[in-house]
C-alpha cells in the first residue's frame, strides 16, 4: 500500500533521515516508535504531502484514500465550519454524492442520464454507509466522550484534544486505505483507548501509528523503529519488538566492539609502520614499510566511514537477562537517556493528606460524592473514572486547599486535610501560558524561582543536559517551539524542583518516548514520597502500583 524511500531528509543542520524505507502492506497494523526529536511526525508530513522539501520517492497506489491526525493544531482558522461539516468534509466523495442526492430531484425531471446519476449516487451512498453517519457519529461521541453539541460548533473553536478526537472519529467513518496516525491515544480514558484499540484490530485500512502508548504497540502487526536516521522493522508486537530488540541489540554492541578493537590494532599497525620506514636500507624499490602504511590507512578510511556508535537501548526486563559481560558493555554504549534525581530525602511514615466524605461537583451537583482516603510517607494511589468524571477537580481541589484556600467545587461539609510540612507538586497535562512565550533557559529560571528556590545557571544549564536538552542549542529556544516530548520533559524539571513530598502526576507517560518513560518509572519507584497519579497507561500502573481510588459519579 506504501513504499517509502528517503536517501535524505534534514530540518537545518540535522538530518533527520538517511537511507530510510518503510513498506507498509495491505491491511497491516504497524506501530511507529523512535526517540523525541528523530523525526517521527517529519515522516508523517512527507506522507501527507505538507512537506516536500526531501530528497527521495514515495509510492502510493493510484485512487488510494490517505488520512492523517496530527499531535498539534496551530494552524490558523480559514474559514468558519462546524464540527459536522469538516468530519463530512473528510469523507470520501459524501459532500459530492450529499449534492447529488439533494439536488438531482429538483431539476433531474425525465432526463434518464441524470436519473441514473441519482440513482447510482443513492447506492453508493448507502453502501459507504453514509445514512447511518448520525447514529455512527453518536456511537463514536459517545465512545470518546464528545458531546454531540459540538458537533453543530465552529471546528475551529475546539480544544485541541477535542480536535484530534475529531480527526479520528473522521478517520473511523471513512476507512481509508491508509490511515496515518499521531499518538491517537493522548488523553483518552480507558473507554475510548478500549473503542480505539477494537476499531485499530478490526478495521481494514492499513495503518501506520506513532505511539508510545504499550497498549496500542501490543495490538499491532509490526514495530517499525526510527533509530540512527534508518527505519528498524520488528515483526510482531510490542512484546516481540522487545524480544528482538534485546537481541539484535547485543549482536550490535558486538558488531560496535570488534570494529572499535580492529580500528585501534590498524592504528598501533600504522604507527609500527611509521616507525620502521626511515630504517628500511633495502634494494632500491619502494619502501614496504610505507606500502604497508598506506594500505592500513586506506582500511582505515573505509572502516571509518561506516564506523558510528549506533543507539542502544534494551528495556530493563531484557536487560537484566544479559550474561554480565554483555551487560557490561551495554552500560558502557548504551543511548543517553534522562536522569531523574530523587529530590525528597525523608522517610517518614507521617500523614501527607487526608481525605474525609467529600463531594465536589459544580452548581451545587455532585461529581462523586463519600470520597475518603489517607496517604502517608511513600503510599502510592491510582485516581480511575472516566473523562469527566471528577478526576482533575479532585486534583484542582487538593491543590487549592494547600494553598489554604477553599475549594470551589466543594459541596457539604467534606474536609480536604493538608498539614503544614505537606510540600505538593504536580505533573500537568499541558505547559501553562505564563512559560510558553519564554526560553527555555528562562523558563526553568521561572520555575525554579516560583517555588522560592534560589538557581545558578551552573544548574540550569545542567538540568537541560539530564532531560536530554543541548545546553548551548537548545537554551534560547522558545517554550512554544518544543516538540510535544520536549514539553513533557520541562514539566518534568518543573515537577521535582522544590523537595516535593507528594506528587500529582496527571497522564505523565503523553509524549514520553519508551525509554524515558521507563526512566520515569524507575525514578517514581525509588521517590521516599507520596504519589497520586492518574493514567490510562496499564504498563504505567502496574509499574508504580499503589491502592486505586474509582471515581465512577
Amino acid at each position: 500500500m506504501l513504499h517509502i524511500k528517503v536517501h535524505e531528509k534534514t530540518m537545518g543542520a540535522k538530518a533527520l533521515l538517511k537511507s530510510f524505507e518503510l513498506r507498509l502492506e495491505d491491511g497491516e497494523k504497524v506501530g511507529f516508535l523512535g526517540r523525541n526529536g528523530t523525526g517521527k511526525t517529519t515522516l508523517f508530513n512527507l506522507l501527507t504531502g505538507s512537506d516536500t522539501d526531501y530528497d527521495g520517492d514515495i509510492s502510493i497506489p493510484k485512487h488510494s484514500v490517505v488520512m492523517a491526525t496530527s499531535q498539534e493544531h496551530t494552524h490558523a482558522k480559514t474559514i468558519e465550519k462546524s464540527t459536522l461539516d469538516h468530519i463530512s468534509s473528510k469523507l470520501p466523495k459524501f459532500a459530492e454524492l450529499h449534492h447529488i442526492i439533494t439536488t438531482y430531484p429538483d431539476h433531474m425531471g425525465e432526463d434518464m442520464k441524470k436519473m441514473t446519476v441519482y440513482t447510482d449516487a443513492l447506492e453508493e451512498f448507502s453502501n459507504l454507509g453514509y445514512y447511518e453517519i448520525e447514529n455512527s457519529l453518536q456511537k463514536l461521541f459517545d465512545a470518546y466522550q464528545l458531546n454531540n453539541d459540538l458537533l453543530d460548533q465552529d471546528f475551529y473553536s475546539l480544544s485541541g484534544g477535542q480536535k484530534r478526537l475529531v480527526e479520528l472519529i473522521a478517520i473511523q467513518l471513512a476507512q481509508p486505505h491508509i490511515a496515518l496516525l499521531d499518538e491517537p491515544t493522548n488523553h483518552m480514558d480507558y473507554v475510548g483507548k478500549d473503542a480505539f484499540i477494537s476499531w485499530l484490530k478490526n478495521t481494514p485500512s492499513s495503518v501506520l501509528v506513532i505511539s508510545h502508548d504499550r497498549d496500542v504497540l501490543k495490538n499491532v502487526d509490526r514495530v517499525i523503529e526510527l533509530r540512527d536516521q534508518k527505519a528498524h522493522s520488528y515483526p510482531g508486537n510490542y512484546d516481540a519488538y522487545l524480544s528482538q530488540n534485546a537481541w539484535r541489540t547485543s549482536n550490535a554492541i558486538n558488531e560496535f566492539q570488534t570494529s572499535q578493537k580492529r580500528i585501534k590494532n590498524i592504528k598501533e599497525q600504522i604507527e609500527y609502520a611509521i616507525a620502521r620506514a626511515p630504517r628500511y636500507a633495502g634494494a632500491a624499490g619502494k619502501n614496504p614499510w610505507v606500502v604497508m602504511r598506506e594500505k592500513l590507512e586506506k582500511e582505515l578510511a573505509h572502516i571509518l566511514e561506516t564506523h558510528e556508535k549506533p543507539s542502544f537501548w534494551i528495556d530493563q526486563e531484557s536487560a537484566e537477562g544479559l550474561n554480565p559481560k554483555m551487560a557490561d558493555s551495554y552500560q558502557k554504549f548504551k543511548a543517553k537517556n534522562i536522569k531523574i534525581h530523587n529530590t525528597n530525602k525523608e522517610v517518614s511514615g507521617a500523614t501527607v493528606l487526608r481525605v474525609d466524605d467529600v463531594t465536589l461537583g459544580y452548581n451545587d451537583i455532585p461529581l462523586f460524592s463519600g470520597c475518603s482516603f489517607t496517604l502517608s510517607g511513600d503510599d502510592r494511589m491510582h485516581i480511575v473514572g472516566r473523562n469527566g468524571a471528577g478526576k482533575t477537580t479532585l486534583v484542582k481541589a487538593i491543590l487549592e486547599s494547600a494553598e489554604h484556600k477553599k475549594p470551589k467545587t466543594l459541596i457539604g461539609r467534606g474536609v480536604i486535610e493538608c498539614p503544614p510540612s505537606l510540600r505538593i507538586s504536580q505533573y500537568e497535562q499541558e505547559i501553562g501560558p505564563e512559560l510558553l512565550s519564554m526560553t527555555l533557559f528562562d523558563a526553568i529560571e521561572h520555575i525554579y524561582h516560583s517555588k522560592n528556590v534560589n538557581v545558578s545557571e551552573q544548574t540550569i544549564l545542567k538540568d537541560m543536559g539530564n532531560y536530554l536538552f543541548n545546553p548551548q542549542i537548545d537554551r534560547d529556544i522558545p517554550v512554544s517551539n518544543l516538540s510535544g516530548g520536549q514539553k513533557a520533559r520541562l514539566q518534568l524539571i518543573r515537577l521535582l524542583v522544590g523537595n516535593p513530598n507528594l506528587l500529582i502526576l496527571d497522564e505523565p507517560t503523553n509524549h514520553l518516548d519508551l525509554p524515558s518513560i521507563e526512566e520515569l518509572e524507575n525514578a517514581l519507584k525509588k521517590y521516599t514520597g507520596a504519589i497520586i497519579y492518574i493514567t490510562h497507561d496499564s504498563y504505567f500502573a502496574r509499574n508504580i502500583g499503589g491502592s486505586t481510588l474509582t471515581l465512577k459519579g
